[in-house]
């Protein structure tokens, strides 16, 4: 089914990696990780503290440790954060090793889904909504260049879109 042994979603803050990423790997009988829980785990901190105390590019190199050790593991599901494709390096190993799903989701909808989410340094911002096209206008290009297989969430009933990627992880 999958000769890379590792699938990982990348997108948006907010199209769905880690809720559809979860019960991909459940339906695959996989590990599931979450790259952002990862760190947290591993700095005993929240993501807004990070940002915080070392800005974004502390954050990015925490990402990028743990991407470098999960990336290690086999037969497992990754969701990485919104913003792990910013670095060369961790574009190179996942899609080195990994087969990569992006999952693309309008604006009004990521809007939707973050809206109240107080855990997203990057939107605590006077126009949250402007902020996230904003971040997806710099990002598109580099999910897009990323992915083996594309997946809309909008509209989408989370079952819905994991059962259309685990047909697609079939076929691909």
């Amino acid at each position: 089914m999958i000769d890379k042994g590792k699938i990982v979603f990348v997108g948006p803050m907010g199209a769905g990696k880690t809720t559809i990423g979860r019960q991909v790997a459940a339906n695959l009988n996989w590990e599931f990780y979450d790259s952002d829980r990862l760190v947290e785990e591993r700095t005993g901190v929240s993501i807004p503290i990070i940002f915080e105390l070392e800005g974004e590019d502390g954050f990015r190199w925490r990402e990028t440790e743990v991407i470098k050790e999960i990336s290690a593991v086999p037969n497992i599901v990754l969701a990485t954060g919104g913003g792990a494709i910013l670095r060369e390096e961790n574009r190179e190993i996942l899609k080195k090793n990994s087969l990569v799903i992006f999952l693309h989701a309008s604006i009004d909808q990521l809007f939707e889904r973050t809206a109240k989410d107080k855990n997203r340094p990057l939107l605590q911002d006077k126009n949250p909504k402007q902020k996230l096209k904003s971040i997806l206008d710099q990002r598109l290009h580099l999910y897009e260049s990323m992915a083996d297989i594309v997946v809309k969430t909008d509209n989408q009933s989370v079952n819905y879109t994991v059962k259309k990627i685990i047909e697609l992880i079939k076929n691909y």
